[in-house]
Formats: structure tokens, C-alpha cells, sequence
């Protein structure tokens, strides 16, 4: 029956990160403290960020293995509350969340190949999601934007939102809710195996391993485990590919 949906990922699939984490990491946490502060929080701005950072790191290892997604607005309210500060308004925390991720936000680019790619997907007539591991919906929300993709997806999809991960099947199916195709007619497209390949294949979706910005730790020890359908270097090869699918 052939391809005729596809799901892409956001960071490291249609987006690139060109900062240094590190650096990137300690604005953002400085620029979280310092809205908080603003708001009227006498908080201890050393103290706060250093546990903030560390809660950050243990909370980022363990959605890795339970693939639940709990959210840094979750966190921070939390951490918050144990300072004394139980009932900070939602408008303040989001706030305080934008100007943090505003950090990272502005080394985030779209992939010179991402608009073109989607743009030829649309006017064929393939439908278009996106499934993203992230942990703030609204960061997600601003860099699909960014990187101008929204027209031609039909929904936006994050893990902050939904409480689930890639590649727990859930969230695939929350996303094939929109569509009428079977499994077997969509692909994911992704950067990562243990998440975007192994999601697919649990869910019964064919998946495209995008391997340009694939080279690290956690592929690295999939590679003999997880085995994508196909494998792509750049969003550009994807239209023949699942045009040779059809």
C-alpha cells in the first residue's frame, strides 16, 4: 500500500543546535533565577541553580528509562515550594520558563533541507506530524515556529504535553488519532534510535533513521540492537525514498 504519512522529529531531525551546551545551560539557568527574583522571590540565586541543575540532570536520566515526562514546570514548582514558596502563580513559573529556554531557543536552526523537504512532502499529498521527546510544550511550540514547518504539519505533538516518551507506543498512537492510515502507512523520521526507530517499530510504523547529527553516546549503543527499515544522511533523500515505497 506504500508511504502515506510521515511523523518527523524536531531537534537534531528538522533543527540543529549550533551553542555549547554547557555555556547555553548556565545562561539559561542564571535567566530562570533572575525572572524568578524579579518576580519578587528572595531566592538564593548560587544555591537554587546548583540544585535546580542537578534535579535537571537526575530528572533528564530517569525519563530516559521510564519514558514519562514530567516536565521543568513540575520541577521547578516542586524545588520552589521545598524554598518556601509553595503557591508562585502559573503566569510567573511561565514567564520565568520562556526566558530560560529563550537560552537555548536562539542556537536552535532549521536544517537548510527541512522546509523544501516538507514543503514537496505537503504538495505530493503525504500527511505530516511531528512527535518531539521534550520537556516544556511551549519550547517546542516556538521552535516549530521558528523554523516556519507548521503549515504543513497536521499536528504538533510533545512528550510535556502528552506525559509520555518516544518510545513508549502511546504517544504514536495519540498522534495516529488524527490520521485514518494503518501503522505500516506512516514513517517516523529520527535522529535517535533507542527513541524514534524503536517507538516506530513498536507501534508497527516504518521508520527513516536520519544519520547526519546521529553520531552519539546513546546511538552508539544501539547500533547493534535497533535496526531501522531505511537510513537517510539528509531530510532530502526521505521524498525518494518513500516515493520508491509507493
Amino acid at each position: 500500500m506504500g508511504i502515506k504519512a510521515l511523523i518527523f522529529d524536531l531537534g537534531n531531525t528538522l533543527i540543529y543546535f549550533d551553542g555549547h551546551w554547557p555555556e547555553v545551560y548556565a545562561a539559561a539557568d542564571r535567566q530562570l533565577v533572575t525572572a524568578l527574583q524579579d518576580a519578587g522571590l528572595a531566592l538564593d540565586a548560587d544555591a537554587f541553580m546548583q540544585e535546580f541543575r542537578q534535579r535537571l540532570e537526575q530528572y533528564y536520566q530517569e525519563r530516559d528509562s521510564e519514558f514519562i515526562e514530567h516536565t521543568t514546570g513540575y520541577l521547578v514548582r516542586a524545588l520552589l515550594a521545598e524554598y518556601g514558596f509553595p503557591d508562585v502563580p502559573d503566569a510567573v513559573l511561565d514567564d520565568a520558563l520562556a526566558q530560560m529556554y529563550a537560552a537555548s531557543q536562539a542556537h536552535w536552526l532549521p536544517e537548510a533541507d527541512a522546509v523544501p523537504t516538507l514543503k514537496r512532502l505537503h504538495d505530493t499529498g503525504y500527511r505530516l506530524g511531528l512527535i518531539s521527546n521534550a520537556s516544556n510544550d511551549a519550547d517546542v511550540q516556538f521552535l516549530v515556529d521558528k523554523c516556519q514547518v507548521r503549515p504543513y504539519l497536521d499536528f504538533v505533538i510533545s512528550s510535556a504535553a502528552c506525559g509520555v516518551r518516544k518510545p513508549d507506543p502511546r504517544i504514536f498512537e495519540l498522534a495516529m488519532e488524527d490520521w485514518s492510515f494503518a501503522p505500516d502507512e506512516v514513517a517516523m523520521v529520527g535522529d535517535t534510535l533507542g527513541a524514534d526507530v524503536l517507538g516506530a517499530a513498536h507501534s508497527g510504523l516504518f521508520s527513516i533513521w536520519i544519520t547526519r547529527r546521529a553520531n552519539t553516546p546513546a546511538n552508539a549503543a544501539h547500533r547493534d540492537t535497533i535496526h531501522p527499515d531505511a537510513a537517510v544522511a539528509t531530510l532530502e533523500e526521505i521524498v525518494p525514498l518513500v516515493q520508491s515505497l509507493s
